[in-house]
């Protein structure tokens, strides 16, 4: 359980519009060990999703290191970087990312078949039966509810078992009653399943259901 899982040292990121800067994320540091669920709150602009771009290595920091795992995931190439990912990591985004041309049953499987995993189906299926849309498995995204897509994201996610499950406001568009399903299975991840997260969010209750909340404002820490 003492296992440092993710580690930032020093993460700092800068954009340049035209002649003037702008610092979202200044000397960040943080630690998550093996089976935490950390949520990290914040407005609008704060630079929660930035921050966990630079943690995921979908964005490269300006400055600093991050580990996952004790690799330093920004000295990998994108190629090994995507490989890293597809491995180590989970995704739930706000928005879903579904692809519209695949069933709810594909599209958990895409994956485990990127990764050539001869199970990728019986994997994906007992995923979508964990999360309770064993009578969707054959629907496209534009037939599911919000909640719906959101849970076949969540078994996306997990196909591949990963380490890490990364989310980024998985609550943001779903009402009260299913955000309140979905945030029992995100800690369902870590008490269970002893998996690492990490979730930025402005939904206070799902973060009260994690290990640790930071609280981030202007790019900047308060812990």
């Amino acid at each position: 359980m003492n296992e440092l899982v993710i580690e930032a040292v020093g993460v700092s990121k800068v954009y340049w519009d035209g002649t003037r800067t702008l610092q979202v994320l200044k000397d960040v540091s943080l630690t998550v060990k093996r089976g935490e669920s950390v949520a990290v709150l914040g407005p609008s602009g704060s630079g929660k999703t930035t921050l966990l771009n630079m943690l995921s290595g979908l964005d490269r920091p300006a400055e600093g290191i991050v580990r996952l795992a004790g690799q330093d995931i920004h000295s990998l190439s994108e190629a090994a970087k995507a490989r890293f990912r597809n491995e180590h990591i989970g995704f739930v985004f706000q928005f879903y990312h579904l692809l519209p041309e695949f069933t709810a049953l594909e599209n958990v499987m895409l994956p485990a078949l990127i990764r050539g995993s001869r199970e990728a189906e019986a994997k994906a299926k007992a995923l979508l039966e964990r999360v309770g849309l064993t009578a969707r498995l054959t629907h496209y995204p534009s037939e599911l509810s919000g909640g719906e897509q959101q849970r076949v994201a969540l078994a996306r996610a997990l196909v591949n078992d990963p380490a890490i499950v990364f989310c980024d406001e998985p609550t943001g568009n779903l009402d009260p009653a299913t955000g309140f399903e979905m945030a029992a299975l995100i800690e369902n991840l870590s008490t269970r399943e002893k998996k690492t997260v990490l979730i930025v969010t402005h939904d206070r209750g799902l973060a009260a259901r994690a290990t640790r909340i930071w609280n981030i404002t202007q790019g900047n820490w308060e812990k």
